[in-house]
């Protein structure tokens, strides 16, 4: 998974009222989203559904108080599994 922040881009509002579905469509197709601007001042963000979707997967797992327990007790783990090993895993 790609660093989410990276993918940010600016559009001004004029821009955005006047093509709303082509950014849309653009920020899913670039897996990317749209800070909405005014005079320089963000107004809110514009965010394809499958990222959305994503996002608020994620949100869901992490307020999970088991999973966040999981992944408490494998950060403490010694046991490391090499690069190859996961690759073979995964058929790569």
């Amino acid at each position: 998974m790609k660093q989410f922040i990276v993918d940010e881009r600016f559009v001004n509002i004029q821009k955005a009222q006047s093509g709303l579905t082509k950014l849309f469509l653009e920020a899913q197709k670039n897996e990317t989203f749209y800070r909405v601007l005014r005079n320089d001042q963000a107004l809110g963000v514009l965010i394809p559904e499958n990222l959305w979707r994503s996002l608020t997967e994620d949100l869901e797992a992490l307020s999970s108080p088991s999973y966040l327990r999981r992944i408490a007790r494998a950060r403490m783990e010694k046991k490391t599994v090499k690069t190859a090993s996961v690759k073979k895993l995964l058929g790569l």
